[in-house]
């Protein structure tokens, strides 16, 4: 049984909500948290109704909170005010979701990682999975600027820095403070669109405002050195993962004892790799849009720096 309060985001996919509340079961967390979004239709509700019957399969003793909204919220915002809810709960928590099956290690890790940087508030999150495809390291985990959500964890203290509006992005995005963030222009220029978007409303989704508060904070992932999660939800009936990619169903690893870095930094080498290969940095970095933008930000920047 771990001690850590589990908090479990649910939906209307009941085989996949299963299978990953079997993963939680048998750890047998002592405080798990349930928050399911609304459906959309009276067809979804049979579906979703079925999905949150999985606190009928809870055969161990622990203390059960749910946050069941009677109507849909929709990505952004049902998984933004569920993890509201949550750190109004708890101090700390495991995070998962329907469609993210963790290794049996994965609770331990997050649970040790949240334990031993409580209190450094250069770490905001926990990540359980990996996929800058096995670059070498020499310690059990590293630090990543880039915040990982198939299966994570964190505190309330660092979830304080998280806005789902983004509502100071306007006075941040032409500003130094942004700018000194990237040492790539390229990985500024992403960004900086992204953040627009999201800013605007044009991308249904919570975790590009981690990414932000992660950056702006310049706050750190603890990241394991092997995959602990798979993504299990690529394809049909999936929110936004519906295309096969080679991120789905990665191979999950073993981390027993934990051998820490001596420095809190960020490896700019895994870094770089996710920008560029799962970001899309490379496809900008090499098409003619991308090096016209570059250019003329490049040129802009020269031309401030004159002044």
């Amino acid at each position: 049984m771990i001690e850590t309060p589990v908090a479990f985001f649910i939906f209307k996919r009941p085989a996949l909500t299963r299978t990953a509340f079997n993963a939680i079961r048998q750890v047998k967390p002592k405080t798990l948290l349930i928050v399911a979004d609304g459906p959309r239709s009276r067809e979804e509700k049979l579906s979703c109704d079925e999905a949150r019957d999985i606190i009928n399969d809870i055969d161990w003793d622990c203390e059960l909170k749910t946050n069941f909204a009677d109507t849909n919220l929709g990505c952004r915002n049902r998984v933004a005010s569920g993890l509201d809810w949550v750190f109004s709960q708890v101090e700390e928590a495991i995070i998962l979701e329907d469609d993210c099956l963790p290794a049996p290690d994965f609770f331990s890790f997050c649970e040790e990682m949240l334990k031993h940087y409580r209190h450094d508030d250069r770490v905001m999150m926990v990540d359980g999975s990996r996929i800058d495809d096995g670059i070498p390291k020499e310690h059990s985990y590293y630090f990543s600027k880039y915040a990982g959500i198939w299966g994570w964890a964190s505190w309330k203290r660092a979830w304080k820095c998280y806005d789902v509006s983004m509502k100071n992005w306007p006075g941040v995005r032409n500003s130094l403070e942004f700018r000194a963030l990237f040492d790539d222009v390229y990985e500024q220029l992403f960004w900086r669109d992204i953040f627009d978007k999201t800013f605007d409303g044009k991308i249904d989704t919570w975790d590009y405002q981690l990414i932000y508060a992660l950056m702006l904070n310049k706050g750190l992932s603890v990241t394991p050195n092997v995959n602990l999660v798979q993504n299990i939800g690529f394809g049909q009936g999936a929110t936004h993962t519906t295309s096969p990619t080679p991120l789905a169903n990665l191979p999950m690893g073993v981390m027993r004892e934990i051998k820490h870095p001596p420095n809190v930094v960020s490896n700019q080498e895994s870094d770089r790799y996710v920008f560029d290969h799962y970001y899309g940095g490379n496809r900008l970095r090499y098409s003619l849009k991308g090096k016209l933008q570059a250019w003329f930000l490049r040129k802009n920047k020269a031309c401030k720096s004159r002044d």
